[in-house]
């Protein structure tokens, strides 16, 4: 039987079925007004194909389409990794860099290939991260978080997903995916756009 807690706060339902990514949206929403529903909690559920030139037209893509099939508020976020040797690739399209078949080791691999000789400090890049709300009415809020960082050499590190193994982060002298959890979610990008979409949720 439901709380009275959960019974009295809206629901906010996570437009992902990541399971990395829904672990991390729902550590940085602790505290929020709202009970926090991965949409895999809904059977059958589903998401609409992304296939915008742009995060914000994919965040708003998935975060609509759950609003109206859930009656509920709803966030989804897209995020993406900008190398500039690449001209800002695989950017919009990180999730599908390299082709289909991949999983994130693959990917990771493919990027590395296709820096190969690529000095030190020509590897700069950037994680970008749009998030919206969408909420039952149709109104519409977005946030961006970004962090600067560089392509490393070679993978590195155990925690977190995607591209973590092969982004290095300056101030703290490691990549990603060698901090932890906790910290990573304190300076990355996702972490950005989320708190500033906090501020949203808190009205």
């Amino acid at each position: 039987m439901p709380s009275a807690s959960s019974v009295s706060r809206p629901r906010l339902v996570l437009a992902t079925l990541n399971p990395g990514k829904v672990l991390e949206l729902t550590a940085l929403l602790a505290g929020v007004p709202f009970e926090v529903v991965a949409l895999a909690a809904f059977p059958g559920a589903t998401l609409p194909e992304e296939g915008a030139d742009s995060y914000r037209d994919n965040a708003l893509l998935k975060a609509r389409a759950v609003a109206r099939a859930e009656g509920a508020w709803a966030l989804g976020d897209d995020s993406g990794l900008e190398v500039d040797a690449l001209g800002g690739a695989p950017g919009v399209r990180s999730a599908r860099y390299g082709g289909p078949g991949l999983d994130d080791r693959g990917r990771c691999a493919r990027l590395l290939e296709a820096l190969a000789g690529v000095p030190a400090e020509q590897r700069t890049a950037r994680f970008r991260c749009v998030v919206a709300l969408v909420d039952p009415a149709g109104h519409e809020h977005l946030t961006e978080g970004v962090v600067e960082g560089l392509i490393a050499e070679a993978p590195s590190g155990a925690h977190g997903f995607g591209y973590d193994p092969v982004f290095y982060y300056p101030p703290r002298a490691c990549t990603f995916a060698e901090l932890a959890a906790e910290e990573k979610r304190r300076v990355d990008h996702r972490g950005r756009a989320v708190r500033a979409a906090r501020r949203v949720l808190h009205g």
